[in-house]
């Protein structure tokens, strides 16, 4: 939206011009409304929120071709007393604030992220998957898309500054991820990662030529036994890998061997292949 403020007085001495007025943001309620709220686009994501919460949904916009897909939703949203309504594919490309919103957009308040609790973990006796780093929306959102396909129930962030959070982009590429898998806070990840060890085996992913390296098998084969932790895996930055203090944390180096052409893989697809692992014990 163009800077509001006085306009200059005319000058005595010159003639005044007055530039032409500069395109004005659209005025309609909804789409102001859409700048307050965050916008989950896409028919697989808009579904699984209003599979696990349709309360968050506040207003559901939709184009022609999805109204028959979108007739629960609409029903859902008049007994909430809330808005919806069909609307023509530019309009609802401005309440997107994308092209790429597949047909139909929910509009519902920022979810946050709720802290981990280590002893929760212990006692759950889950595997856990760490982020510690991963910057790109779309890598997160495809990390949290193949977590809900596997069924691995928890995922956790840390405070690093260049790790991405829930965004409207990670939430159109989670195709409805974020809805199927528990997203939480984990800050001071070194400290946390030294109390975790009592209740999980800690690797760290990275090529690290100094220390002893196991593959994705290592992940594998303790579900049901005695006295085996569960494991949990921490994937670092795309372009630097996880940071020192926390790899120094770390029971063992995890590496994902592969044919040397290429260096490494995306981290995202480092993740479906350890989330595989994971979940399958």
């Amino acid at each position: 939206m163009p800077p509001r403020g006085r306009p200059p007085h005319p000058s005595r001495s010159r003639p005044h011009h007055p530039r032409p007025a500069a395109p004005t943001a659209p005025s309609t309620p909804e789409l102001t409304e859409s700048r307050k709220l965050f916008r989950v686009a896409g028919l697989a994501a808009v579904s699984a929120l209003f599979a696990h919460e349709p309360e968050r949904v506040e207003r559901l916009f939709f184009d022609e071709r999805l109204k028959p897909a979108v007739g629960a939703f609409c029903k859902t949203m008049a007994a909430a007393r809330r808005p919806y309504r069909m609307v023509e594919g530019e309009e609802l490309a401005k309440v997107a604030g994308t092209v790429l919103h597949g047909g139909v957009v929910a509009l519902m308040a920022p979810r946050s992220v709720p802290l981990f609790d280590p002893e929760v973990a212990r006692r759950a006796g889950e595997p856990l998957l760490i982020l510690d780093g991963v910057g790109n929306p779309h890598n997160l959102g495809a990390i949290l898309r193949t977590a809900a396909f596997f069924g691995l129930p928890r995922v956790l962030v840390s405070d690093h500054p260049g790790q991405a959070l829930p965004s409207e982009a990670a939430y159109r590429v989670a195709e409805g991820g974020f809805e199927w898998v528990t997203l939480e806070r984990a800050p001071a990840l070194p400290a946390l990662l030294k109390r975790l060890r009592t209740s999980h085996r800690v690797f760290g992913t990275a090529l690290d030529q100094s220390r002893p390296t196991v593959d994705a098998g290592a992940l594998t084969g303790w579900r049901g036994k005695q006295n085996t932790k569960p494991p949990a895996v921490i994937l670092g930055n795309e372009e630097d890998g996880i940071p020192p203090a926390t790899l120094a944390a770390c029971e063992a180096v995890l590496t994902i061997p592969g044919s040397g052409r290429i260096q490494s893989l995306n981290v995202a697809a480092t993740a479906a292949i350890l989330i595989h692992a994971l979940a399958t014990g």
